[in-house]
């Protein structure tokens, strides 16, 4: 997604915005969401053997079309879409912050505190709830975007570029060598012991970047298409985004079906050398569906009304407060799936499993809305910012406003 500079006139002012605030990002954040909650349920299933990309092996015809369509259109598609909007958030945060009066080493000090409070935020989340947990490599990365950031928008699309060829390499080995019947990697899900998988899982949180690697390219895409405001005024960019909307998805389902009929079992598991390649594919062209689901999502704001509907808001709400909601669903996917509580994750099946994260992510949204109307911001967001900004000297006085993890 690299866009032209914008020269046409303002969108009037009936564009839809919620609180001051452009829809499009925060639309885009909530609804990715949704397909966090989708990727990280998978897994939480345990008790079974697991086959092609660490998928639990199913019997059912539905549990069968549903891996197959998980794997095609969510898997590593999800968490692009999140660096992306990482990235872009990124650079939104040093507006405002400019916009405040603070200076440019102060802006990048906020930026490395941010990054730092994140890898902190992660390392908690990854140890007491979900060792895959992605705040803390998005915080390393936000320590190299926080240097990067005063690069030309060439130079940042050419790190892109080189960056992915040997990410998705090691993604694809991660994934490609891990075709079961024993688990690959993310073992304390399957130890019954409590302290014992508590234990696991700071290593297992260290080692889990290295399956989401290719996603700093799409951060880096992020910047330069904030540096743009493609999000906040995609009226601007239709052209851009229709095609990056078209062929990003294309290439996502195009790249992932391989992949999501094995997994779904109607083609059989290739050699070792054929699943390297598949889940290279995978990497490649989920980056690229990342991107165009950003695309997707900005032509849904844009077509959105003056005043958003209900849905359309509670999901924006959901957005700016993206970091409570996705800690959230660990709470309750912890609660419900794993033991010594619940213990659900040893019998769902991968349909069931979708519904259930569906609903948990519907619950989030309507709590979001719910604080929408009282003004309350989310917990995580309201501690990020309080940590984050220690320290940093006082600030020209201006309305709150509220803020996402990733912007």
């Amino acid at each position: 997604m690299s866009p032209r500079p914008a020269t046409a006139p303002e969108r009037p002012p009936s564009a839809p915005s919620l609180l001051g605030r452009s829809l499009a990002p925060d639309l885009a954040r909530g609804w990715m969401l949704a397909l966090i909650a989708v990727a990280n349920v998978m897994i939480y299933l345990v008790g079974r053997p697991y086959g092609f990309r660490q998928h639990v092996v199913e019997d059912g015809a539905a549990d069968h079309a549903v891996s197959a369509a998980v794997v095609t259109l969510v898997d590593g598609r999800a968490y692009p879409l999140f660096a992306f909007l990482f990235g872009y958030g990124m650079v939104q945060l040093s507006e405002r912050r400019r916009s405040d009066g603070a200076g440019d080493a102060e802006v990048r000090r906020l930026q490395r505190r941010r990054s730092l409070v994140l890898i902190a935020f992660g390392a908690v989340h990854g140890v007491l709830l979900f060792p895959g947990d992605i705040l803390g490599w998005y915080g390393v990365v936000g320590l190299l975007l926080a240097v990067l950031l005063r690069r030309s928008d060439r130079a940042l699309l050419w790190v892109a570029g080189l960056w992915m060829v040997p990410a998705a390499v090691v993604t694809g080995l991660v994934y490609g060598l891990a075709t079961g019947p024993e688990r690959g990697f993310l073992w304390s899900f399957e130890m019954a012991d409590p302290l014992a998988a508590l234990a696991s899982r700071p290593m297992e949180w260290v080692m889990a970047p290295f399956a989401l690697l290719p996603v700093v390219a799409a951060a880096l895409v992020g910047v330069v298409a904030a540096r743009h405001r493609v999000l906040e005024q995609p009226f601007l960019h239709r052209r851009l985004l229709r095609r990056t909307a078209l062929v990003g998805l294309v290439l996502a389902v195009v790249g992932g079906a391989p992949s999501g009929l094995v997994v779904g079992g109607y083609l059989p598991v290739p050699g070792t050398t054929g699943s390297v390649t598949l889940a290279v594919v995978h990497a490649l062209t989920g980056v690229a569906g990342g991107l165009g689901l950003a695309a997707a999502f900005a032509l849904l704001a844009d077509r959105a009304p003056a005043r958003p509907g209900t849905v359309v808001s509670a999901v924006a709400a959901t957005g700016r407060r993206s970091l409570s909601a996705y800690l959230s669903q660990s709470v309750v996917f912890v609660l419900l799936l794993t033991l010594p509580f619940a213990g659900l994750g040893a019998s769902l099946g991968t349909a069931a499993a979708t519904a259930l994260a569906v609903v948990v992510w519907a619950a989030t949204v309507v709590v979001s809305a719910a604080l929408d109307r009282r003004g309350v911001q989310g917990p995580a967001e309201r501690l990020l910012r309080h940590l984050a900004s220690r320290g940093r000297g006082p600030r020209r006085a201006r309305a709150p406003r509220p803020t996402s993890p990733v912007s």
